[in-house]
């Protein structure tokens, strides 16, 4: 397995990020990112040809899965990478990590693949569902969840070995699944279409929907009540009953949301553009962005503060916040 550094490093008013080995600069108005600065060499654990999709962490570790099968795993809050040999030639759709520290990784050709703590080990599990999954959670009690098309979640008790699905008939995907606590969950997706469970996950119902059918490409819930989705034209929508009314926010990018990432004290969304918002008070604020057409996807708020963000073309850096909104305001 390769490896390579990734650090931070604080200066006075700029951020300098590591990625790859090499140097991303946050400076000037909306901390424009040096991408050429960010480009992979071949001894890299990171490549020009990954696209990022998914990242989740355990205590431990982190892990980003993307195109082709991808994976990379960090033992050391993102300093240092190793890319894993090959498991599956499918790009992964989706991942998250489980109460007894192990990873579920979803790939496009409807396998769930089982990971250790370690990432080092995956075991793959073939769906029975027909209809294609895209998303998939573990609950607080340890079930694995997955859903996608013609709004169908199924779910295991067994770690796999055996599988139950419901399916609303909506003909709708489900991108987004997220368990509040153990019987809460809510599901998002196509049509602006909100879904709720109230018993872990085995039932599903209709919470409310989007205004204007709304595609969600991403969504978080801080609790059933509180949450955000995000999606094209840099359109953002936070409600406060749970799904049922939502409020258009006011964003500082036309940029396509792609994700959400939770801090202990901020909410940050990702977006196309390498663009990173922050939420302050009602309004989303850029702390950086470039010219070039890369998306960011996937993303983790590290103990120290920073955040850890993964995208197209090999993108994978972290940010220290509140460094690069100083440079973003000068």
């Amino acid at each position: 397995m390769q490896e390579a550094p990734m650090r931070s490093v604080r200066a006075s008013g700029v951020a300098l990020v590591f990625a790859s080995a090499t140097t991303l600069l946050l400076t000037g108005c909306e901390a424009p990112l040096n991408l050429e600065a960010v480009r992979s060499i071949e001894n890299q654990p990171t490549k020009r040809t990954d696209f990022y999709q998914a990242m989740a962490s355990n205590r431990n570790t982190i892990v980003v899965a993307g195109n082709d099968g991808v994976l990379l795993s960090s033992s050391d809050q993102g300093k240092r990478w190793k890319r894993h040999p090959e498991i599956t030639g499918n790009s992964f759709l989706s991942i998250t990590s489980c109460p007894d520290q192990s990873f579920i990784a979803l790939s496009f050709d409807n396998n769930l693949w089982h990971g250790d703590a370690s990432a080092q080990n995956w075991v793959k599990h073939a769906l029975p569902s027909q209809e294609q999954m895209m998303t998939a959670a573990c609950s607080p009690d340890g079930k694995w969840v997955t859903a996608g098309s013609f709004t169908t979640v199924q779910h295991s008790a067994d770690q796999g070995e055996s599988w139950n699905e419901a399916s609303l008939y909506e003909d709708a995907i489900i991108n987004n699944l997220q368990f509040i606590n153990q019987d809460q969950a809510i599901a998002t997706g196509e049509y602006g279409l909100v879904l709720k469970s109230e018993d872990g996950g085995e039932n599903w119902d209709i919470a409310g929907y989007a205004p204007d059918e709304f595609y969600v490409h991403t969504s978080y819930f801080k609790d059933a009540d509180n949450g955000w989705i995000g999606g094209l034209n840099g359109f953002i929508y936070k409600t406060n009953d749970g799904g049922e009314n939502w409020e258009q926010m006011s964003t500082a990018t036309n940029a396509p949301i792609f994700g959400f990432i939770a801090g202990d004290s901020s909410l940050y969304a990702l977006a196309d553009n390498a663009t990173v918002l922050q939420l302050q008070k009602d309004t989303w604020n850029k702390i950086s962005e470039s010219e070039q057409p890369l998306y960011l996807r996937a993303g983790l708020a590290l103990p120290d503060q920073r955040l850890l963000v993964a995208g197209g073309r090999g993108l994978l850096f972290d940010i220290e916040p509140q460094t690069a909104l100083a440079a973003s305001t000068d």
